[in-house]
C-alpha cells in the first residue's frame, strides 16, 4: 500500500434489506486530499462516508487508516470527525463552549482548550462571538462553528455529509470558498458528500462518481468533466450531447452520417461507440458551413448564454453560445476535433444525452432537494 493513502476501502459490500447498498467498493484517498463522493440520491455515498467514520461495518472487505484495518473500532476511537448536515449543535452552550466541549470531554488543560478554541475562532471567522448564543447564529455561522468543534480535536480525516445543503444559494458559494481555505490552512484530508455537482467540481482535488452503489470514474474535476468514462458520468456532470457513433479508424468518427475528425485512438475498426459533445464546444454557423444541419426548437437565456435546442433528424442537440437565435431557424453546426470526445459503449448507453424532452420545468424540478439514503 503506497504511504501516501491515509484510507483504503477494500472489496466494500454492503446490504440493507437484502439490498446491495454497497457493490465491491474499492477506493484510496491521499494524505490531504479534498475528495468528494458525488453521486445521486440512493447512490450509496453516505453510506460510504459512513463506513469510513466507523457509524456501519460492511458485510464484507476492510477499511485501512494508514495501513491498519480499522473494522469493529468504534467512531471515536478512529482519526476522524463528521460534520453533518444538522450540525448537531448545543443550543444551550454558546459558541466558545461548543467548540470546547470535545476537549473539555477529552480533559485537556484550562490554558491549553483557551488557546486552541482562539486559533480554531480565527480559522473560522468568527472571533469576537465567542459568548455569542448558538440560536442567534445564522445557517453559515452554525456551519462554521460545526467545523471548528470538529477539527479542533485535530483529527486526521474531516468526513462532511452535505454540510451546505441546508444554506442559500449565495451562503453557498461563499462557505464553499471558505471550505476550501480552511482545508488548505490545516492540511487534513476532507471528503465530503454532495449531489451537487458543481459544488463537487469546484471544491476537490480529485471528485468519485457513485451510481448504484458502484464507483464510475475517480478523477480530478478537469478530467470527470473533460474525459467521461461512460454515458452516465458524461450527463450527470454538466450538460451533455451524447450521439451513437462507429469508430471507422484511429481519429475518424461517424455520427449522423457523415465522418469527423477526433483526437481519439485505439477503438476496433467499425466499433459502435457513445459521442460526447459539450453544449458549449458546437459552434451555431450558416446552413452552408455547417458540418451538421438543423431547426432551432427551444430558446432559453440564462444570463450568460442562451440555451438553444436544435432537432438534427430527430435528435434534439443542446448548444449553449451567446449568440441568439430563433425558434424556427434553419442552422448550421461545427464541431472541431477536440470537442470530440469518444467513449466506450455501457449499460447506460442511449439513456442520456437527447435533449427531447428537455424544458425549464423539468430543470427546476431536479433541482429540488434530495433526501440522502
Amino acid at each position: 500500500m503506497s504511504n501516501n493513502n491515509i484510507i483504503e476501502l477494500k472489496n466494500i459490500t454492503v446490504e440493507f434489506d437484502g439490498e446491495k447498498v454497497l457493490d465491491d467498493l474499492n477506493l484510496s484517498i491521499k494524505d490531504k486530499e479534498f475528495v468528494t463522493l458525488l453521486g445521486q440520491s440512493g447512490c450509496g455515498k453516505t453510506t460510504t462516508l459512513r463506513i469510513i467514520a466507523g457509524f456501519i461495518q460492511p458485510q464484507t472487505g476492510d477499511v485501512f487508516f494508514d495501513g491498519k484495518s480499522e473494522l469493529g473500532i468504534p467512531p471515536h476511537k478512529r482519526p476522524v470527525n463528521t460534520v453533518f448536515q444538522r450540525y448537531a449543535l448545543f443550543p444551550n452552550y454558546n459558541v466558545y463552549d461548543n467548540i470546547a466541549f470535545g476537549l473539555r470531554v477529552s480533559k485537556v488543560p484550562k490554558k491549553e482548550i483557551d488557546e486552541r478554541v482562539k486559533a480554531m475562532l480565527k480559522l473560522v471567522n468568527l472571533e469576537g462571538f465567542e459568548k455569542r448564543s448558538i440560536t442567534k447564529l445564522s445557517g453559515g455561522q452554525q456551519q462554521r462553528v460545526a467545523i471548528a468543534r470538529a477539527v479542533i480535536n485535530q483529527p486526521k480525516v474531516l468526513l462532511l455529509d452535505e454540510p451546505l445543503a441546508a444554506l442559500d444559494l449565495k451562503l453557498r458559494k461563499d462557505m464553499q470558498n471558505e471550505l476550501k481555505n480552511i482545508q488548505k490552512k490545516l492540511g487534513i484530508t476532507f471528503i465530503y458528500v454532495t449531489h451537487d455537482q458543481e459544488e463537487a467540481l469546484s471544491l476537490s482535488d480529485t471528485v468519485v462518481v457513485m451510481h448504484e452503489g458502484k464507483i464510475q470514474q475517480i478523477g480530478t474535476p478537469i478530467d470527470i468533466y473533460n474525459e467521461p468514462e461512460n454515458a452516465f458520468v458524461a450527463d450527470f456532470i454538466g450538460e451533455s450531447n451524447i450521439i451513437d457513433g462507429i469508430m471507422k479508424a484511429d481519429y475518424k468518427v461517424a455520427l449522423v452520417g457523415k465522418t469527423f475528425d477526433c483526437l481519439d485512438k485505439g477503438f476496433e475498426h467499425n466499433e459502435p461507440v457513445d459521442v460526447v459533445i459539450r453544449p458549449e464546444d458546437v459552434d451555431i454557423v450558416p446552413v452552408e458551413k455547417g458540418m451538421l444541419v438543423g431547426e432551432v426548437t427551444s430558446v432559453l437565456f440564462r444570463g450568460v448564454h442562451y440555451e438553444i435546442i436544435i432537432d438534427v433528424e430527430g435528435f434534439k442537440w443542446m448548444i449553449q453560445t451567446t449568440d441568439e437565435s430563433k425558434v424556427g431557424d434553419k442552422v448550421g453546426l461545427y464541431i472541431e476535433p477536440d470537442a470530440i470526445h469518444v467513449m466506450k459503449k455501457s449499460k447506460y448507453s442511449g439513456k442520456y444525452g437527447d435533449y427531447s424532452s428537455y424544458s425549464d420545468e423539468m430543470d427546476r424540478m431536479s433541482d429540488v432537494n434530495e433526501v440522502e439514503e
